[in-house]
């Protein structure tokens, strides 16, 4: 899990990469769930959870 302070310590760049990086890993955890073959479906939570955190903080440093 990604802490907010954390993030804002990064650039705009790195946190781009990042949220990229979390989007693809949400997008085969959900596919994986969706088959059965993955168990631990408190990760999807927490990437969903990350991806909305990096979101927040982008908008932050926008505005």
């Amino acid at each position: 899990m990604l802490d907010a302070a954390e993030l804002r310590n990064k650039t705009v760049d790195e946190l781009t990469d990042e949220l990229l990086k979390l989007k693809r890993e949400a997008f085969n955890l959900r596919f994986q769930v969706a088959d059965g073959s993955f168990k631990n479906t408190a990760r999807v939570r927490e990437v969903r959870r990350d991806v909305a955190r990096i979101k927040t903080v982008l908008r932050q440093m926008q505005g």
